[in-house]
């Protein structure tokens, strides 16, 4: 304190003089006396600088200091977040469905309330490779198999249970809390056998991918739903024994690709508007059912027509504008 005393003093001392100087106070002999008001004045002005120089200073180590305190939480919020992702992985390996769907929950919510991006693209990851994993098919009702059946039953409300999770953080609109939109997610290759609900849900970030998915049962729906940055893609996707909805949905930028993908039921593009980005259907097929593009509006995807022309058994309607299939 002492020095810190000393050196505020000299300090204020060298601006007085300093200001003495600039004010030529040699020469104003001639003209008007230097009197005690002006000698005061100067020595608060002295004072005042280094007031404010002593003010700056403290602002900027409090504002160090708080940066500092600022990395210490994170790195605390971090640790923590790691012990509960260790615990809630822990849960999706147990032998109990019901410990699993636990886990489940934990991670959605370790996902939400994660301290940055990458913790909560660790979750969502993770959630993704669960569905990805291998199960063992539905044994029947046959009463030997009731066991199995019952747990074949349980393991896939765990299943449904994340794609409901899916689809509820993705209908958020981005930058709200609890929304996952602009994450990546790698469905490459799961079963969706249960309803998934991505109505009114925006993909404008991030790679979505549902290639060589079986999508079996229950509902899909992307009612609403708006493709304008990201790359989302079908590739090999089978639609077969459920239905997908993509009534009224926006493809206005981004790379959407159903290349490969087989449509066998259901009306998927009832009302969609297609106004930019690449929609493509190379190789796609429709094999059975009905398939709508009634009241679509823009330019028909790439290869479309081409796809819809091939001779199956199949009922498929397009819009008065477009060319109609080849024969």
């Amino acid at each position: 304190m002492t020095v810190t005393f000393v050196a505020a003093v000299l300090v204020a001392g060298g601006v007085f003089y300093g200001l003495v100087v600039l004010l030529n106070v040699q020469e104003i002999d001639s003209a008007a006396k230097l009197d005690a008001k002006t000698l005061f004045d100067l020595v608060k002005l002295s004072f005042g600088v280094v007031a404010g120089s002593g003010a700056l200073v403290a602002l900027v180590v409090a504002y160090r200091r708080q940066r500092v305190d600022e990395a210490g939480a994170h790195r605390e919020a971090t640790r923590l977040h790691t012990e509960r992702f260790s615990q809630a992985v822990d849960k999706l390996g147990s032998d109990s469905p019901a410990v699993r769907l636990g886990g489940v929950h934990a991670l959605a919510g370790l996902a939400d309330d994660a301290p940055d991006a990458s913790l909560r693209q660790t979750c969502i990851d993770v959630l993704c490779a669960y569905l990805q994993l291998p199960f063992t098919p539905d044994p029947g009702g046959d009463p030997t198999h009731q066991e199995e059946h019952h747990r074949y039953l349980a393991l896939r409300n765990v299943r449904h249970t994340i794609l409901r999770l899916i689809g509820d953080h993705y209908r958020r609109p981005q930058g709200t809390h609890r929304s996952w939109q602009g994450c990546d997610l790698d469905l490459t290759g799961v079963t969706i056998d249960g309803s998934m609900d991505f109505r009114g849900a925006v993909f404008s970030d991030g790679a979505v991918s549902f290639s060589n998915a079986k999508f079996s049962g229950g509902a899909v729906s992307f009612i609403d739903a708006v493709f304008s940055g990201s790359v989302v893609t079908f590739i090999g996707a089978r639609f077969s024994g459920t239905t997908v909805f993509f009534d009224d949905a926006v493809f206005s930028g981004g790379e959407v690709s159903f290349v490969g993908a087989v449509f066998s039921g259901g009306r998927v593009f009832v009302g969609a508007r297609f106004s930019g980005g690449a929609v493509s259907f190379i190789a796609a097929r429709f094999s059975g059912g009905e398939v709508s593009f009634g009241g679509a509006t823009g330019l028909a995807p790439t290869a479309l027509l081409v796809s819809v022309g091939i001779p199956v058994p199949t009922t498929v309607t397009l819009p008065s504008d477009w060319l109609p299939p080849i024969p």
